[in-house]
């Protein structure tokens, strides 16, 4: 299962308290004070991890709770730190907090304070609080509580024997939604049965489904293209777009955000027509789809690709396409190989800056 959203609560331990303790040895009638400090609680700490794909272990495993610190002890000996809560990340996930409103509005209503609330729609009511895309990034979500202080540090000269101590503090806590946003330097867009996904797994080593209906492409992949002086290029095939995709029509909506970071945008359009749809249709819904659905994401370079070009129709659809629309198409047949030699050269022309 590939989920790209979750909703998780965080808690970080609690500092352990001081001790309050006096020294009783033999031969050491006035020991004094010698209760130790507490120990600090553990945090709740992001961690990106390269070789993780998706945070589908945390729509099962949502509390993430780091462990509390220990008491402080006799003999002025402190307690031992709270174990810390690694919460391990694929590259390119965002963190937002829940607003501590609604968390209180579901406590008002009777709910526990560590239930999961609902997240609304409207993302600007979520606050961002990291963006995490390199491989060992770190993030501390919740700060462990610190320690309380023991006796032994209330001793002063005119207090030779205190009884005070502190309790630990309390870790920091909330709820947070972890948002997963591919990372790759090419994302295919096209309509659903364009080819894109024979297109990925010819140009890469990646294995999508491959079959002659529409939306066999239910999740993200991400393909990664091998050139023989060892540069690369990722290749991101995304389910495919159909009207109305950016209100949340069909499965773009959900999986548009895989393409925000790409810098480049290569729109698959079936040349061939094998849907019944005209090839120029098809682009300028695709354009609008995706400025729609993000202005910025609208205005990004593209490449427009013309596959199915083995088709008896393809040639005369593309004449008339390119009449139509004033931009560079790169003829290709994903099926028979055709034009790919030339479409990765582009690639790496653009997205790979040659070995000094």
């Amino acid at each position: 299962m590939f989920v790209d959203r979750v909703r998780i609560v965080a808690r970080a331990g609690n500092g352990g308290p001081g001790a309050c303790s006096f020294l009783r040895e033999k031969n050491m009638p006035d020991g004094g004070p010698d209760g130790g400090n507490g120990g600090r609680g553990g945090s709740v700490i992001i961690v990106v991890d390269p070789h993780v794909n998706n945070l589908v272990r945390y729509r099962y495993a949502p509390h993430q709770f780091a462990k509390n610190g220990q008491n402080g002890g006799k003999k002025q000996m402190s307690g031992k730190s709270g174990v810390d809560c690694l919460v391990t990340v694929p590259p390119g996930t965002v963190v937002s907090r829940i607003p501590d409103a609604l968390i209180d509005a579901a406590v008002a209503e009777g709910r526990a304070a560590n239930d999961l609330v609902a997240v609304p729609h409207d993302a600007s009511l979520l606050e961002p609080v990291a963006d995490l895309v390199k491989a060992g990034d770190k993030f501390v979500l919740c700060t462990g509580g610190r320690g309380g202080r023991g006796n032994m540090n209330f001793k002063s000269s005119v207090n030779q024997a205190p009884r005070r101590y502190e309790e630990g503090e309390e870790g920091e806590r909330g709820q947070f939604q972890l948002e997963l946003k591919s990372i790759a330097d090419a994302g295919l867009v096209g309509y659903p049965n364009a080819g894109k996904s024979t297109l990925l797994s010819r140009l890469s080593a990646a294995h999508p489904k491959i079959a002659p209906y529409p939306f066999t492409t239910l999740e993200p992949m991400i393909g990664v293209i091998e050139y023989p002086d060892f540069r690369r290029v990722t290749v991101a095939d995304i389910p495919g777009l159909i009207e109305g995709a950016h209100q949340g029509v069909g499965l773009g909506y959900d999986f548009l955000r895989h393409i925000e970071r790409c810098r480049l945008l290569l729109f698959v359009i079936d040349m061939g027509g094998s849907e019944g749809r005209d090839p120029r249709d098809d682009f300028a819904q695709l354009r609008k789809e995706v400025s729609l659905y993000q202005k910025e994401l609208g205005e990004r370079s593209y490449l427009i690709l013309a596959n199915k070009m083995d088709l008896p129709e393809a040639a005369e659809n593309l004449k008339k396409f390119k009449r139509r629309v004033r931009h560079e198409v790169i003829p290709i047949s994903a099926e028979n190989r055709d034009g790919l030699e030339q479409l990765k050269a582009r690639l790496l022309s653009d997205l790979q800056p040659a070995h000094p």
